[in-house]
């Protein structure tokens, strides 16, 4: 447990000290996020905090992490090289969307060629689809999610602490799994010193996507030999419940506008009702921490539920999350209650 917490530690270090120098390099070479009608922010703020995350959670392995796991490691880290990017492109120039999405198939693919990819089904082949389908998901509601002051990089802190508890809880300790735990927490701790609200810095999809893929990549790499597969699949689902809920959410209120969900943006995320409903901005994003550590806490406890317990405890997550999108569309469509003006 030492080497995890001096990783967490030089992470933090690298990312607090690197984070300021990310901000004067944006505003050089004006890699800066102007304000638009569906942002929250009202001035220019510089977009390459991504990059100082990036910088202390893979400097902090290479010098600290262990070198046994090293193979799975490098392909974990290029394809979340390539992710980041692709980020960073977008950040810079702009991309399509298409584009986008082709980096990060590529990148799961590197995933499963390093040998991280799920094994839930008989074919390889679905094994490997189903692995390709996760790390675009989770990598683009973590950039989804990227539409607050301190949310993502809180969000996804949260999450790794508990993929960190959960490799420390099964045996045997899952040390590659803890150790990129560890130096994501410690990168997003740092970054966060500078993102909260009022942000001086944005993490770009630079940050995001890279942020994403591991979280994808750790929820993939975590095994559950005390309990059966049939229960435990749904363990990475119940911890980064609050994006996939923000992604649905957001899908639903698109496709019920008749706009492309993935190609338009606007305040219709969980954090933009939850400030329409009367929180503040910061309170909206300390809600979203909230339930993200109550909807990891499930996750933890299905480790130990047998089948039913596990199968009922989710069936009621999703009933709530559908009855919420239900309700949030009703009370505050597109972030902006019935009776604003």
């Amino acid at each position: 447990m030492l080497q995890i917490a001096l990783i967490a530690l030089l992470s933090l270090l690298f990312s607090l000290a690197v984070t300021p120098l990310a901000r004067r390099a944006a505003l050089h070479v004006g890699v800066v996020s102007i304000p638009r009608a569906r942002d929250v922010h009202l001035a220019p703020v510089p977009l390459l905090g991504g990059a100082a995350i990036y910088a202390g959670f893979v400097l902090a392995l290479l010098i600290l992490g262990d070198r046994a796991y090293i193979v799975e490691l490098v392909a974990i880290l290029v394809g979340a090289t390539l992710v980041s990017l692709f980020g960073l492109a977008d950040d810079h120039w702009g991309l399509h969307a298409g584009l986008k999405l082709g980096g990060q198939i590529l990148a799961g693919g590197l995933l499963v060629w390093g040998g991280t990819q799920v094994n839930l089904f008989g074919q390889p082949w679905l094994n490997w689809a189903l692995t390709i389908f996760w790390v675009v998901g989770i990598t683009n509601a973590i950039n989804f999610l990227d539409n607050m002051d301190g949310l993502s990089g809180g969000v996804a802190c949260i999450a790794a602490a508990f993929f960190l508890l959960l490799a420390a809880m099964n045996e045997p300790r899952q040390v590659l799994v803890g150790a990129m735990a560890a130096a994501l927490i410690g990168a997003c701790i740092g970054f966060l010193r500078y993102n909260l609200n009022p942000a001086t810095i944005f993490m770009g999809d630079t940050g995001s996507l890279f942020i994403g893929f591991i979280l994808a990549a750790l929820a993939i790499k975590l095994r559950f030999p005390a309990n059966t597969p049939i229960v435990t699949w749904m363990v990475p689902l119940c911890i980064l419940a609050l994006p996939i809920f923000d992604t649905c959410l957001v899908v639903v209120a698109r496709l019920r506008r008749s706009v492309n969900p993935f190609t338009t943006a606007g305040k219709d995320h969980l954090s933009h009702r939850l400030h329409a409903l009367g929180l503040t901005k910061r309170e909206a994003v300390l809600t979203c921490y909230l339930l993200t550590g109550a909807s990891g806490l499930v996750g933890i406890y299905l480790t130990q539920a047998s089948v039913a317990e596990g199968y009922v405890v989710v069936g009621a997550m999703v009933a709530a999350g559908l009855a919420g999108i239900t309700w949030l569309e009703r009370v505050c469509p597109s972030g902006v209650r019935r009776d604003s003006r």
